[in-house]
């Protein structure tokens, strides 16, 4: 008999403690690490050559939106393909659980429209589950990857308070029932807390989602009652994660920190908004979460490492502009193609949004402050005429100087001559943010490669973070070591939201694992695919130079593809400590 079900061999191994790499063979036992040194030839049950490649732990992503999927595709692609094996879902706030069967539609409808997930895709969910602890329970044995979950505050007051969720403040008997809810999923094993109170999240009806209804005085006997598990995290995001963290906003992320006894993960840090470069803000932000550390709150911000690279037609609409009240009337008020091009052409509605880009609604009573794309970071990525090609690569705000029009006016006018068929892209990616991103991600209080994978199918597919920063970051631009870039996506998330068995390649730890080219590993293919329940379809990425990922001792993925055997070897985990 062997001695081992699987061994990796030939590999060198960066552990994900930081320390240097070293060649090594890793051996797997039960789906655990059971040595690391010299696999002997016929040792295990099955190999995975690595000669030549690195074999380090695999990464552990703390912000995703999984929950929903993982009921109905149990791999968690795109991220797994990127070396993901496991994932925090239930984040912002939403979570799939705790559910009542006649809220499901209402569930459903706010993940579509806060998380850009398809409606008809979400009617495969199985809805095997009503409470929390059933949800849980309802995933083992189902999973591929990893998966543990926040029980999400919209869900709980939804259970409790039915519609008037999003219309009122709770009473102290309703908030006593939510601690009772809170309470039973953390024994259950959930990851912790999440909730939102910030301005840009909406539900499809156009009311704020349940959360931000919340008095404070709720929210922290929430946190409160999550912190007396003794494990875990609180994920938030407070009304000032858009537009800047005011003095209110700190001393409450301060507060929840100590109530809880638990770290408090917030997004943004630094920007305008978490996709923005921490710039300006940076000096004032490092001065609170050093201020919090002194007062024994552990504060700590997600890392947006990959710039956004979303492209929108106006034929096909965009919710970048949920922000801009009276621009995005051409998504919402006119569904057609002729209905946008009537609008589009109409002298009001020109006038009236004219300049509107640039002073966006910042007030949360008249509607979303969703912060739009810069005039500077939207291109013309294609267009459906040769005369317009040499507009593609230029950004609207060089062709609005050059015609001596308003941004506005040069979007729909390029965008009309074309019936709506030009598409446009926001690119992030700036000299300011590389260099902003790379001086806030080197701070302790900032986590790095977060995807928010399983959301926002309808633009972009943020699963390849990790291998862009792999990429980018690590090799190309050298701000991290390899050895320290690693730990940075897989033991720092791992130790941050208690999952004491995994982030590293130790003996005794869960084994897994990915195998990579870290001369050639990074972003690849990404497309469309109809591989959602009722055909809906989804943005889905590939990257080049990585080998296999394996979740708890089982190959899931090899040479870019699942494997197809069928096998669920993901495990719901718990934090501890």
């Amino acid at each position: 008999m062997s001695t081992y079900d699987l061994a990796v061999v030939g590999g060198t191994l960066v552990d994900g403690s930081g320390l240097p790499r070293r060649r090594a063979d890793v051996m797997v036992k039960d789906g655990k690490v059971a040595a690391i040194g010299f696999a002997e030839e016929g040792a295990a049950d099955r190999t995975v050559d690595a000669t030549g490649l690195v074999v380090s732990p695999g990464i552990v992503d703390p912000h995703t939106h999984y929950d929903p999927q993982l009921t109905f595709e149990p791999y968690a692609t795109s991220s797994c393909f990127h070396g993901v094996t496991t994932v925090l879902a239930g984040n912002c706030g939403f979570s799939v659980a705790p559910t009542k069967v006649a809220d499901r539609p209402y569930i459903t409808q706010m993940f579509a429209r806060v998380e850009g997930m398809s409606a008809a895709a979400l009617d495969g969910l199985p809805w095997d589950f009503e409470t929390f602890p059933e949800f849980l329970a309802a995933r083992k044995g189902r999973l591929g990857v990893n998966m543990a979950c926040y029980i999400g505050h919209s869900a709980v007051r939804r259970w409790v308070m039915g519609d008037a969720a999003f219309e009122r403040e709770a009473t102290d008997d309703e908030i006593g029932e939510m601690v009772g809810i809170v309470t039973e999923a953390m024994a259950a094993g959930a990851a912790g807390f999440s909730s939102s109170h910030a301005p840009t999240h909406w539900d499809s009806a156009n009311r704020p989602v349940p959360s931000r209804l919340s008095s404070l005085k709720e929210l922290k006997a929430l946190v409160a009652a999550a912190g007396r598990a003794n494990a875990g995290t609180i994920a938030y995001l407070p009304e000032g994660a858009i537009g800047g963290l005011q003095a209110d906003d700190e001393q409450l992320l301060i507060d929840l920190s100590l109530a809880a006894r638990m770290p408090v993960i917030i997004q943004g840090l630094g920007a305008r908004s978490k996709v923005d470069a921490p710039t300006a803000g940076w000096d004032n932000a490092k001065r609170f979460v050093d201020d919090a550390t002194d007062q024994g709150a552990a504060v700590y911000s997600l890392m947006m490492a990959r710039p956004f690279n979303r492209t929108f037609t106006l034929a096909e609409g965009t919710t970048l502009y949920e922000g801009v009240l009276e621009l995005n009337r051409i998504f919402t008020e006119a569904k057609t193609v002729p209905e946008r091009m009537a609008m589009a052409l109409d002298p009001a509605f020109r006038a009236a949004v004219r300049g509107s880009v640039r002073n966006p609604n910042k007030d949360a009573a008249k509607g979303p402050t969703l912060p739009p794309p810069n005039w500077d970071v939207l291109h013309v990525n294609t267009v459906a005429r040769a005369e317009h090609e040499r507009f593609v690569g230029r950004s609207l705000a060089d062709l609005a100087a050059e015609e001596v029009k308003a941004e506005e006016d040069v979007l729909l006018d390029l965008a009309v001559a074309e019936e709506l068929q030009t598409e446009f892209v926001w690119r992030t990616e700036t000299p300011a943010w590389r260099e902003g991103t790379r001086i806030a991600q080197l701070d302790p209080h900032m986590i790095i490669g977060t995807s928010d994978g399983g959301a926002h199918l309808d633009r972009d597919d943020g699963a390849e973070s990790s291998s862009y920063f792999l990429r980018y970051w690590v090799r190309e631009w050298g701000a991290w070591t390899l050895e320290e870039g690693i730990r940075q996506l897989t033991q720092w998330p791992a130790a941050l939201c208690g999952f004491s068995d995994r982030g590293m390649v130790r003996p005794g730890f869960a084994a897994d694992l990915m195998v990579f080219d870290p001369d050639t590993v990074g972003p690849a293919e990404k497309g469309v695919v109809h591989d959602f329940p009722n055909g809906e379809a989804r943005y889905v990425s590939k990257p080049e130079g990585m080998k296999a990922t394996i979740v708890n001792g089982v190959p899931i993925v090899m040479d870019g593809e699942l494997v197809g055997d069928g096998a669920l070897p993901g495990q719901v985990l718990r934090p501890e400590g």
